[in-house]
């Protein structure tokens, strides 16, 4: 078993590849992914397409700050080589995320990757 830190440490070198299959594999069957931009994405099916249809849309890499851990919580403090950070929170049981908050500034990620704004 590893600590959360140390899995949160794997699922970055995971997502660092891209692979969606091997990224959803840390994900418990009814785990929820909420990045507070988006709304819940709830079961591992549904969080595989998420990462899917995110890494086909643009390159996505990354860079650890920090990682912190408290109890079964991991946080993890990002930025990505284009200059974006953020902060996720996960909630790790029996090696599997059962559940993950994420922070960041989706309009800047947009901007960065030269994505098309929302009109709202």
């Amino acid at each position: 078993m590893k600590t959360p830190k140390e899995f949160i440490e794997h699922w970055v070198d995971v997502f660092n590849q891209a692979d969606a299959e091997a990224l959803a594999d840390l994900y418990a069957d009814d785990a929820v992914n909420h990045q507070v931009n988006y709304y819940p994405i709830e079961g591992k099916a549904n969080i595989k397409k998420m990462f899917a249809e995110e890494f086909a849309t643009a390159g996505m890499v990354c860079i650890v700050e920090n990682i912190f851990q408290d109890g079964p919580w991991a946080i993890l403090e990002w930025k990505d080589p284009l200059g974006l950070r953020g902060c996720g929170f996960f909630y790790i049981v029996n090696n599997k995320i059962k559940f993950q908050r994420g922070y960041w500034d989706k309009l800047s990620f947009l901007r960065q990757h030269k994505l098309p704004l929302p009109t709202v």
